[in-house]
């Protein structure tokens, strides 16, 4: 396969990766015909996989505008995968020019391209590091110079962790997350859940993403819940991701067919 002149040398783009495929799912462009093959055998598999995918994106665009109608104009979004129509940055600055945004991912093609797109944008900035070490993030340069960890930022933790198995103990990195955050922060997490669904259908998906290097990990509503310790839910707590706060009561519809669940807490104090 030859390499697109925008591939950094140092990936393998031979191997799927979940961030491109999630690229592809979305309408994207930046992502190899390895990729495309894994996504299509994930349709073949979940036909909903792109819905899943648009709706995710979604409820991400809906979490950061109540976040900005709540006061918040810091938002570190770990995981943040290969730009997009509608980051974060363009939903908060163009609402608030204030706002301060910094992506973490540890794909170099997003990374790569996080920073093709935010050159000249001196409030919001992208570092390459792994949700699996918050303590580097936390200690990060460019997340410091950047963020006022004194006062309220939100952490985004979108469609990220059903790539972090139980043995890399979530509920301890999200803890150190919290510890590092003022009062009046707020943790937005979604995930893929195999609620609904039936045996053959997962095993058929946890196949498809065993091909790359992050293998799914799928939680119930109860384990999302869970990672919120510290946190006061926002109402309507961890649902569907179409069902929360929708923009109108249609959109919602057959809500579980997303195969997200997701919520926003708030730190208090």
């Amino acid at each position: 396969m030859q390499r697109p002149d925008w591939a950094p040398d140092e990936i393998d783009i031979e191997r799927p990766s979940v961030a491109r495929m999630y690229d592809y799912y979305l309408g994207g462009s930046h992502n190899f015909a390895v990729d495309r093959a894994a996504a299509q055998a994930m349709v073949a598999a979940v036909p909903e996989a792109p819905l899943m995918a648009q709706a995710n994106r979604a409820f991400l665009r809906r979490a950061v505008q109540f976040l900005l109608d709540a006061g918040v104009r810091q938002f570190l979004d770990v995981g943040s995968g290969i730009p997009t129509v509608g980051n974060v940055h363009e939903i908060a600055q163009r609402d608030a020019p204030d706002a301060r945004v910094v992506y973490v991912d540890v794909d170099p093609v997003a990374v790569a391209h996080s920073r093709e797109i935010l050159e000249g944008n001196d409030s919001a900035v992208v570092v390459q590091e792994d949700l699996r070490h918050p303590e580097r993030i936390i200690a990060h340069p460019d997340v410091r110079r950047l963020l006022d960890f004194d006062q309220p930022i939100a952490v985004m933790i979108v469609a990220v962790l059903h790539f972090v198995p139980d043995d890399d103990r979530p509920a301890e990195l999200l803890r150190t997350l919290r510890e590092a955050l003022a009062p009046g922060s707020y943790l937005v997490l979604s995930q893929a859940s195999g609620d609904g669904r039936g045996d053959d259908e997962r095993a058929d998906a946890e196949r498809v993403y065993r091909r790359t290097d992050n293998p799914l990990w799928i939680r119930s509503r109860d384990e999302l819940t869970a990672l919120f310790d510290g946190f006061e839910l926002v109402d309507p707590g961890v649902v569907w991701v179409p069902q929360w706060r929708p923009e109108s009561p249609d959109s919602a519809e057959d809500a579980e067919r997303a195969a997200f669940i997701g919520g926003v807490g708030r730190l208090g104090g």
